[in-house]
């Protein structure tokens, strides 16, 4: 099906959006999931939870479930949470212990993914139990995150990342620590969402609040390889902090917003930082997952401030699930094809379908 989503200009003032059935099409999607979650670095979970000698936590990659171990050697490894024997979990949620046992029928993994123990086995000929440790998947670690690719043949994770970790050095982003997590249900496709996110052009309209807060007519949007950078200053406080979220200290007047394909977000702002999964459900259905992370959630005042910013990170979330789904409502109607970028706002946009496109309709490495 890709094919049918012809061509795609690379010039922004020339280009049509992607057509309405790529938000729609379930074949669309499922080929997305192949061609792009499955080839991707995702964020699975925290790091913190992986901390300890003896520790894991189970995630999904593209509807794979996984596994993610702190063997006893201290290193950090990944592998599909699925029993050789007749794929049953071998894990379930997170937490602390010396091996993995699937709760089917018993077989038992060490962490470090070696099948130890086939209980009532019996006399299998040909069978040779190191060739029947858990199946691996690679990951990798930065900041405060653990990161699973499905793909042997991508990129490491720092490349895709590119320039990022060290525009981020001065925030110390691996002193943070979660604090807290919430996921939404949305009735639109998941690239009505990342098309949202990626441009503030909507902000005078949809999100009186931040458009408060932030200085419009300087954000702009700075696209590379793989991710883009949005630049958001936040507007400075002439006559008292009144109604503002952010009261910016000196040095402190932008907040960052960076895009990684396909679909993760990192959002940085003076006091927190927050990380926006989202995953495709179905053609018209995604979940968004917000983490919120804090240096120092013990210290005073630190819980407040994150219940604020969570509330207005709500209120924010409300607006663009309303407007996403009256989009999706749009897109499936019939009456819409392909629409025109604005080359003043919607750059991070054409930049993301692009992506999109070429993963789709490219003839290499075939999903």
């Amino acid at each position: 099906m890709p094919h049918r989503l012809g061509t795609f200009e690379g010039e922004l003032a020339r280009a049509a959006t992607l057509p309405a059935f790529a938000y729609t099409d379930a074949a669309i999607l499922a080929a997305e999931n192949a061609r792009i979650f499955r080839r991707s670095w995702e964020p699975v979970g925290n790091s913190v939870d992986v901390a300890l000698p003896g520790t894991f936590f189970t995630a999904e990659v593209a509807g794979a479930p996984i596994v993610v171990t702190r063997d006893l050697t201290g290193a950090l490894r990944g592998f599909y949470n699925v029993c050789r024997h007749r794929a049953g979990p071998v894990a379930v949620g997170k937490g602390a212990r010396k091996s993995l046992t699937c709760r089917y029928h018993g077989w038992t993994y060490a962490l470090d993914g070696r099948l130890v123990k086939t209980p009532e086995l019996g006399a299998v000929e040909g069978f040779d139990p190191t060739c029947h440790g858990l199946r691996s998947v690679r990951v990798e670690e930065w900041g405060p995150l653990v990161f699973a690719c499905l793909d042997d043949g991508a990129a490491p994770l720092l490349t895709t990342l590119g320039a990022i970790p060290s525009e981020t050095t001065a925030h110390d982003l691996a002193a943070m620590r979660p604090v807290a997590r919430r996921e939404y249900e949305i009735a639109c496709n998941w690239k009505t969402y990342v098309d949202n996110f990626l441009e503030g052009y909507h902000l005078p309209t949809v999100h009186p609040g931040l458009f408060r807060e932030l200085d419009y007519g300087n954000y702009r949007v700075e696209t590379f390889s793989n991710y883009s950078s949005q630049i958001a200053p936040i507007r400075p406080v002439a006559d008292g902090a009144v109604g503002r979220q952010y009261v910016p200290n000196e040095g402190e007047l932008s907040a960052l917003y960076y895009w990684v394909f396909p679909g993760w977000m990192l959002n940085i702002y003076p006091d927190n930082m927050s990380l926006n999964v989202v995953l495709p459900r179905g053609p018209d259905r995604c979940v968004t997952i917000f983490v919120w992370f804090q240096k120092d959630p013990d210290a005073p005042g630190a819980a407040e401030a994150i219940a604020r910013t969570m509330a207005f990170s709500h209120g924010i979330q409300l607006e663009d699930i309303s407007i996403c789904e009256a989009v999706q409502k749009g897109l499936a109607s019939g009456a819409y094809e392909r629409g025109r970028f604005s080359t003043l706002r919607e750059n991070g946009v054409h930049h993301f379908q692009s992506l999109v496109h070429a993963a789709l309709t490219s003839a290499s490495r075939p999903g």
